[in-house]
């Protein structure tokens, strides 16, 4: 069985980590014989029982994980370091003959695997997952054209040029990078593979919602979500909807979601903001009557950015309130009709957003159109044969499917 190594600086144990690692391991290891290289916070460590839960998972499924610790701080320092043990891990699995092939998630990930590719010639897969230099731009964590800035696009060209394959979230970012580096890209193929969500679990409920809340789930944080855009909804629906009730499914600090979210407590009582394990989530989405979403559209970091709680949320037959310059979110909301697109932050433009989310609801065939969406886009089927046929054809093998499946595609740019 062929042996593949895969890099994550995600841990596990959070929620990101077995929806859109596990979830693809799972189906993996059927043919490959997988080592799992993750970093863990202390916190989610320190929890013996998930842990425990997690290695039986992963033994039940052959697949060799070896947990690290997350560190913080120094941030710099940190992230240093953890890309130096990736390095070495995979540099030693690479010498030793234990790895064909390197998955590398994200942008550290893949400049660990780029040197040891360099070393070794052990090929890697570059999966972007987003722009992330723009990303820390828009978050006001890195300034344009500062040395990191110019040491951090200095990888990207290079993972995007060496790498056997480059997995893209969005069409709208596949485009970007082609006018970015066209030289690199000229032979290089990107295969678009939108974070994927396992529908046996997000599915519609069997009951309709007994009231009419409005969600949002998972970070809001972050510094790329527009926490005042949705907060300037919640009370546009509060003013309208004395009886709806609004909630926030995040691990983010609960008194800093609040203090940003209502300062002046005028949502009061009728504002849940709690956090839920990941296997749990559905429960939350299967009650909702809308799920929010708003993003630093229109920066060059959104045009990667393919959220993971959409997928989820259609999966549930939730219709989407989002903003302009997300990735593909736009384009698939209106192609499936399954939300309302909000023009700006204005008071104005959340009322007719408002309105627009009314008129859809009462439609009898929004979840079903909801539901179809995340089966022909977001299936984690689909994602799993997608990234199967990228192994199969890296090494050499000839048993892969012959195209891709649906909610993937390959585009040589």
């Amino acid at each position: 069985m062929p042996t593949t190594l895969y890099l994550t600086r995600n841990g596990l144990l959070e929620p990101l980590g077995q929806s859109q690692v596990m979830g693809y391991l799972k189906g993996l290891s059927q043919d490959y014989q997988i080592t799992l290289i993750t970093f863990e916070k202390p916190e989610d460590m320190a929890d013996t029982q998930a842990m425990a839960k997690a290695n039986a998972d992963c033994e039940a499924h052959g697949i060799d994980w070896r947990p690290k610790s997350f560190h913080r701080r120094p941030k710099l320092l940190a992230s240093a370091w953890s890309m130096f043990e990736m390095f070495w891990s995979a540099l030693q699995a690479a010498r030793r003959g234990d790895t064909q092939l390197i998955h590398a998630r994200s942008y550290l990930p893949a400049a660990a695997a780029w040197a040891v590719n360099r070393l070794t010639g052990t090929p890697f897969i570059f999966d972007m997952r987003a722009l992330w230099p723009e990303e820390l731009i828009t978050a006001g964590r890195l300034r344009r054209d500062s040395m990191m800035h110019k040491v951090l696009v200095g990888l990207e060209r290079r993972c995007l040029r060496d790498a056997a394959i480059v997995v893209s979230l969005t069409e709208a970012a596949t485009h970007y990078l082609k006018q970015q580096y066209p030289n690199e890209l000229e032979a290089q193929k990107i295969t678009i593979i939108p974070t994927c969500t396992n529908l046996e679990r997000f599915k519609l409920s069997s009951e309709p919602p007994s009231a009419r809340v409005y969600g949002c789930i998972g970070t809001v944080l972050s510094g790329w979500f527009r926490l005042d855009w949705l907060a300037g909804f919640y009370l546009q629906v509060a003013a309208r909807d004395h009886d709806a009730l609004f909630e926030v499914v995040t691990r983010d600090d609960k008194d800093a979601v609040h203090s940003a979210l209502d300062p002046d407590d005028i949502l009061g009582d009728r504002l849940a903001i709690y956090p839920l394990p990941s296997d749990r989530v559905q429960e939350a989405l299967q009650k909702q009557s809308a799920s929010v979403m708003f993003y630093a559209g229109g920066e060059t970091s959104e045009l990667g950015r393919s959220p993971t709680r959409m997928g989820e949320v259609l999966g549930c037959g939730v219709p989407v309130v989002a903003n302009e310059g997300v990735g593909d979110v736009a384009d698939i909301i209106r192609r499936y009709n399954v939300g309302v697109i909000v023009k700006e932050g204005s008071e104005a433009a959340m009322t007719t957003a408002l309105d627009e989310l009314e008129a859809l609801c009462s439609d009898p065939d929004l979840p079903s159109r909801c539901r179809k969406a995340a089966e022909e886009i977001f299936s984690l089927e689909a994602g799993t044969e997608a990234y199967r046929k990228l192994y199969a054809e890296i090494l050499g093998r000839t048993d892969g499917p012959e195209a891709a499946p649906a909610g993937a595609q390959a585009a040589n740019v």
